[in-house]
This record gives C-alpha cells, structure tokens and sequence, in this order.
C-alpha cells in the first residue's frame, strides 16, 4: 500500500516541498468532484491560500508519494486543513494505483473569503506557479482557469515575502507569472 498526497497549491513547487519532508517525484492529475479557491484557512494565517473543497469541477495538481512519516509531516503543515480520500474514479493520472493505494487531498470546508487583513500573497502565487511551471505553460493556464477568487485582495509582497514557504522562485519568473494571471487579477 502506498499513500499519495493531491497537492494542488504550494505543493506543486518541488522546492517549497522539500522544506517539509520527502516525497517522490511529482505526476500531474487532474481531480474530479472538487473546486479550488483562494480562501482563509483560520485566522492564525496572514494570508489566504488555496483551499480545495468538494463541489463541481476539476483542479489540477500533482501526485506525490510520500511515507507513512512523511503524510504526519505534511499534515503539520497543511493545518487548518483536514485530509480526505480520493476516490480512483475521481483522478485522471498517467500513474497505475493499486486497490490498495491511498490518495489524500487537504480541504477546507466553507473558506472564509480573502480580505485586507488576510489577503492573496503575491509570494505564494509566485510559489504556486512556479511549480505549476515545472510542468508546463499550459498546466499553469489551466490553474488559473480553474482557481475561484482572483478578484479578492491581492498583496504585492515581493520585495518583503511574507509567505513562509517561498522558494522556487526567481525575479526571472516574474514576468511569466505576471502575464499568467494578468486577466484574472482583481
């Protein structure tokens, strides 16, 4: 039996990953059954990142195997979330899991909407996209396409990050993600 996480946020960068633990490499897929937005997870965040609940639509993003050990540590650092099942017939991946094979996602039921006090960091856009960008051009099209909410607050934090797990990310990529989310920004 093999346990897989369904990252579809920060998870998706290689390297704000590996600040928290082992996984293997990333294989993109597309969930069935849920929705992602840009939401407050609970007020201890400054800022409002991506939630996924259970609703009509896709969200794309990227499995990762990970150890026993390994889903503790990334449950640390999904708090506020709680993590559910995947059901196989909800994953579209060009990746064969066995009947014995467990794929969590972190959601959030009911997100609060972002506001001035909690806004959309431009860091963790930045993060997530990189890691959408890793895969492909069209990846990170698609997560724009498919993520609720870009007319919230939107903080430029660039020259100070505030989001903790920034990485992935250089001034050169800039420009690409800014065009990326030009028409969809608030």
């Amino acid at each position: 039996m093999a346990n897989y996480i369904f990252g579809y946020g920060s998870l998706m960068n290689s390297a704000s990953r590996q600040l928290t633990g082992q996984t293997s490499q990333a294989t993109p897929a597309t969930a069935h059954g849920f929705k992602r937005y840009w939401g407050k997870v609970d007020d201890s965040y400054i800022l409002s990142p991506l939630v996924v609940n259970k609703g009509q639509g896709q969200v794309n993003g990227v499995l990762l195997e990970v150890s026993d050990r390994g889903l503790l540590e990334f449950d640390v650092r999904e708090r506020g979330y709680h993590r559910v099942v995947i059901e196989p017939d909800q994953l579209d991946a060009p990746l064969s899991l066995s009947s014995s094979d467990q794929v969590w996602v972190y959601i959030k039921d009911n997100p609060q909407p972002p506001c001035s006090l909690s806004p959309i960091m431009q860091t963790y856009v930045d993060t997530v996209l990189a890691g959408c960008l890793e895969i492909s051009q069209h990846f990170a099209e698609q997560f724009v396409q498919h993520t609720v909410g870009w007319h919230f607050p939107l903080e430029n934090d660039r020259h100070q990050p505030k989001y903790g797990n920034l990485a992935g990310v250089t001034p050169a990529d800039h420009p690409t993600i800014d065009a990326l989310i030009a028409d969809v920004i608030g």
